[in-house]
């Protein structure tokens, strides 16, 4: 715990900029885009879902791209392309009204637990890690856990949680969800944060 919390002592101000930074995505674009860059991450490099998504955006095809036009663009930077391909056009699909995309419309910043349950059950692709990671970075994850396997080895050797489910289910999914909420109370670093914080650790830098 000490070591713990001699890191958050370190980043604690780079940490809490980057999540004000993502309470400013506002657009219904920009919003889109990070959804998108969810979908994209299972078994795949952050940063390198970030770059097909910013590629994405330059060539139109996030908003307009068919799933043949969008796949050569996630080769090699997110794992499943063609199956990750058709994710995002089912997800634009989804919230398109017409010919305007509107996701916000669908956030309940209100109840984010419901939210999240909204979500999981529409969104294909999405499960409760990658949900509560895109409602982290549209600034409404203060009280979700995004609960990825760096996450759960920091939990594990900390002694938040004994050992590591070889699959989460929705059940585990929020009582290890419970467990990190209670030791972010405890040690007073709040959990939105100490996500960042144990990312930060396994990654050496803070990004989202």
């Amino acid at each position: 715990m000490r070591e713990l919390l001699s890191e958050y002592s370190k980043k604690k101000h780079i940490i809490k900029n980057r999540l004000k930074e993502f309470k400013k995505v506002s657009k219904n674009e920009d919003i889109f885009g990070e959804l998108c860059f969810c979908i994209l991450t299972p078994q795949s490099k952050a940063v390198h879902c970030d770059k097909a998504i910013r590629r994405l955006k330059e060539t139109g095809l996030l908003l307009k791209g068919t799933e043949s036009n969008i796949k050569p663009l996630l080769k090699g930077l997110a794992r499943f392309h063609n199956k990750k391909a058709s994710y995002l056009v089912a997800a634009r699909n989804l919230f398109k009204n017409k010919n305007t995309l509107n996701i916000k419309s669908r956030l309940n910043s209100d109840d984010v637990f419901k939210t999240r349950e909204w979500l999981v059950d529409n969104v294909k692709g999405l499960g409760y890690k990658e949900a509560s990671h895109f409602l982290r970075n549209i600034g409404l994850g203060r009280d979700v856990a995004i609960l990825d396997v760096h996450i759960l080895k920091n939990l594990q050797k900390l002694g938040v949680v004994e050992t590591i489910p070889s699959s989460i289910t929705r059940k585990n999914y929020i009582e290890i969800e419970d467990k990190m909420r209670s030791f972010a109370k405890k040690s007073h670093i709040p959990l939105e944060e100490l996500d960042l914080l144990f990312w930060s650790g396994e990654t050496g830098f803070v990004f989202k």
